[in-house]
């Protein structure tokens, strides 16, 4: 194949080129893991980062700085995006001591994700049934997971145990599919190896994904219903009772066994 421009701006910089519309592979791994490229560029070694900033092969290797101070090692593009991080970082994870933190929720500061109206929106509808735990945003897992050993779901009800999750597929139409949904199930099996179950709420026609989804069309006061009816079905009546807040909790299900969306 000849020289390649693609529609990030990455790509061949000589004449003639052949120009894609989309997005080089790298931009779409990034965008699918929620990630950026500066970041990326924060974590090559330096001398390294004239040429990532270039970068459209996601199999391309390079010299990494672990996140914690551990040695340099060697990784491709995909591999430090949706890997596990470096050697130590892994033998750490599986150290007796991580081993008493793990399934720990706690406050991480300074915490960056971007919430959308939506979750905002399905916060305040689980906040009028459930008390939440307002100073927890993380949980400590037993392995890495894109390079750190915690995960931080949309919602914690931390009493319970469990993980609230929102997936749709924006704008775009290809959010949580792919790599993805991988991560999510990756994520989602993390949390149950530390006692943490998760409820995954499907919006705009996203298939079930675990044992405990709830497809919608929209957040509704019935998915927020439904979700309770969840809990009371993965940690019993008196857990969730402990919990009530309103008395929309006591609703009865709306989608039977989850198969049919919401709202």
């Amino acid at each position: 194949m000849g020289a390649v421009r693609f529609g990030c701006g990455h790509g061949a910089t000589e004449e003639p080129a052949a120009t894609l519309r989309r997005p080089c592979p790298v931009c779409m791994l990034l965008h699918e893991t929620q990630r950026t490229r500066g970041e990326l560029l924060g974590r090559v070694a330096p001398a390294q980062r004239p040429r990532l900033s270039r970068e459209v092969r996601i199999g391309a290797e390079y010299d990494w700085r672990c996140r914690r101070g551990h040695d340099r090692y060697r990784a491709s593009v995909m591999e430090v995006l949706t890997g596990s991080g470096c050697a130590k970082c892994r033998a750490n994870a599986a150290s007796p001591g991580a081993a008493r933190e793990a399934g720990m929720p706690f406050m991480k500061p300074g915490l960056r994700v971007g919430t959308s109206m939506t979750e905002q929106r399905l916060r305040v509808l689980i906040g009028e049934r459930i008390r939440l735990h307002h100073r927890a945003n993380a949980v400590r897992i037993a392995r890495m997971f894109h390079g750190r050993q915690e995960v931080w779901p949309d919602i914690l009800v931390a009493e319970l145990r469990i993980a609230i999750e929102y997936d749709d597929p924006g704008r775009g139409g290809r959010a949580h599919l792919g790599l993805k949904e991988g991560s999510d199930l990756e994520k989602d099996a993390a949390l149950r190896e530390v006692g943490w179950e998760v409820i995954r709420i499907r919006g705009g026609g996203l298939e079930p994904l675990g044992p405990h989804s709830i497809p919608c069309r929209s957040i509704t006061a019935a998915v927020a219903d439904e979700a309770v009816r969840m809990m009371r079905e993965i940690r019993g009546d008196a857990a969730v009772d402990a919990l009530l807040v309103g008395p929309g909790a006591d609703a009865t299900p709306l989608a039977p066994g989850g198969a049919a969306p919401i709202g």
